[in-house]
């Protein structure tokens, strides 16, 4: 097979070699910056998918050469400083991925410089207290302390202090940390027989996140009722920290590490034993998935929970496969505008979430696939917050031109990003934001 030929099989990605040495040498990160920067330059197909690559491009017209050469290095950073891996790129638009001799691979190029950004020590202390979510849950989900900091994101001079000391624009709706976290609430049913000529594994583990035990347990408690509701077995992860995302968004490899260990033991003998794992965050599932075997190509525990690891609608969508999903809907649902966040589009198992609702009498679904802008902690910052809205304005638009009784989206802080966007251009008052886990419980009447 010819190499052009080869440009034709699906993206394939390399493991990241970020334990060796010269991934962190600064000379050397340059000049691959510019190599795929010059690759970008000469396409330009991805210039409408975030702000990354129209930073790139307006620095290369607006330099004495009009190419990649007349660009400072230093401004290489105002690029990277604009991507929030959300893998887009690299999963439904770029010509130049391997197996493509040019080797283009945008998002993990950016991981690495903030790699050497973040092993330098020039990151903002703002940036680690907010990638640092679970030690942000247990101290803000106490009781008391979640009614004042609940109390206090919702006041506008205890924000505009919060904006002056972190940069945490105040303008930003932050959703609220529950008093009662999920964990402690849940009681997954066990109890259920494994049933005759199950294909897909007819047991699940699930592993909570720290969104839903710290921020929305209510979508924990969906999950469990959908699953009862299909008789399938269910169990809590034993224990669990933060899947790592944020922190490799911040480029803490290190720290990455340090949360694999600290999950990794738990659900690979869950694997091992034939549970499914399902992670209700896309981000979460995406990094057990595909980022945590990509960093540790070499661990075989890492690969089992991989191989185990489902998105919820993923592994429901297979049970309905197997002719054992339970369709008796008692509620219709009316126009559903449904959000597929990028987390979980670049997993490649199709729109499994909207063919899910579309299941349930009287029910439409109108799909918008398209980046949100929020972005994980991006969208929270006070120097992102305007561009993830403008990121965001052509989903916020689409959803109000549905006409929808529900808005919804995979990812619950792309939900609540959406919403406000919605509100601020004037419109979507009417429409009810529920997760698809909650849309799927409502319309089960349970």
């Amino acid at each position: 097979m010819s190499k052009k030929e080869g440009s034709l099989e699906p993206p394939r990605r390399h493991p990241v070699r970020w334990e060796e040495p010269q991934y962190y040498d600064a000379d050397e990160l340059d000049r691959e910056l510019e190599r795929v920067f010059d690759i970008c330059h000469g396409c330009r197909r991805c210039v409408n998918l975030c702000n990354a690559f129209p930073s790139l491009f307006d620095l290369i017209d607006e330099s004495e050469t009009m190419e990649v050469d007349g660009v400072r290095k230093q401004d290489y950073w105002k690029v990277v400083d604009q991507c929030y891996l959300c893998d887009v790129c690299f999963m439904t638009k770029c010509p130049y991925v391997p197996p493509h001799e040019w080797n283009v691979d945008f998002p993990h190029l950016m991981l690495r410089a903030k790699a050497v950004k973040f092993r330098k020590g020039e990151v903002r202390l703002r940036d680690k207290i907010l990638t640092s979510t679970d030690a942000l849950g247990k101290l803000a989900a106490i009781p008391v302390v979640a009614q004042t900091v609940n109390a206090a994101n919702r006041n506008g001079a205890a924000r505009a202090v919060l904006q002056s000391v972190l940069g945490v624009d105040k303008r930003r709706e932050l959703p609220p940390y529950a008093a009662r976290k999920f964990r402690r609430s849940a009681a997954p049913d066990a109890s259920w027989p494994v049933r005759d000529g199950e294909r897909t594994p007819g047991k699940v583990a699930i592993f909570s996140t720290c969104y839903v035990n710290y921020n929305e347990p209510g979508l924990g408690h969906d999950l469990l009722a959908v699953l009862h509701h299909n008789r399938i077995p269910s169990v809590l992860v034993e224990r669990e920290a933060c899947c790592g995302m944020p922190k490799l968004e911040l480029g803490d490899l290190d720290g990455v590490r340090r949360l694999k260990d600290a999950n990794i033991p738990a659900l690979a003998a869950l694997a091992r034993s034939g549970h499914a794992i399902l992670a209700p965050i896309p981000s979460c599932a995406l990094m057990f998935k595909q980022e945590l075997p990509l960093l540790f190509p070499e661990d075989g525990e890492v690969a089992a929970v991989a191989d185990a690891m489902f998105d919820p609608f993923e592994y429901l969508m297979l049970r309905h496969r197997d002719g054992l999903l339970v369709t008796d809907f008692k509620t219709p649902l009316g126009k559903v505008a449904y959000h597929i966040p990028c987390h979980g589009r670049v997993q490649n198992v199709g729109q499994k979430t909207r063919e899910v609702l579309e299941l349930i009498p009287g029910t439409e679904v109108a799909t918008i696939e398209r980046c949100a802008g929020h972005d994980g902690t991006w969208g929270v910052k006070e120097e992102f917050f305007e561009l993830s809205m403008k990121i965001g304005r052509p989903v916020f638009r689409h959803m109000i031109q549905a006409e929808p009784d529900f808005i919804s989206s995979d990812c619950p802080i792309a939900g609540r990003h959406i919403a406000q966007g919605m509100r601020e251009d004037g419109a979507g008052g009417a429409a009810e934001r529920l997760h698809p886990l909650s849309l799927l419980r409502k319309a089960y009447g349970i």
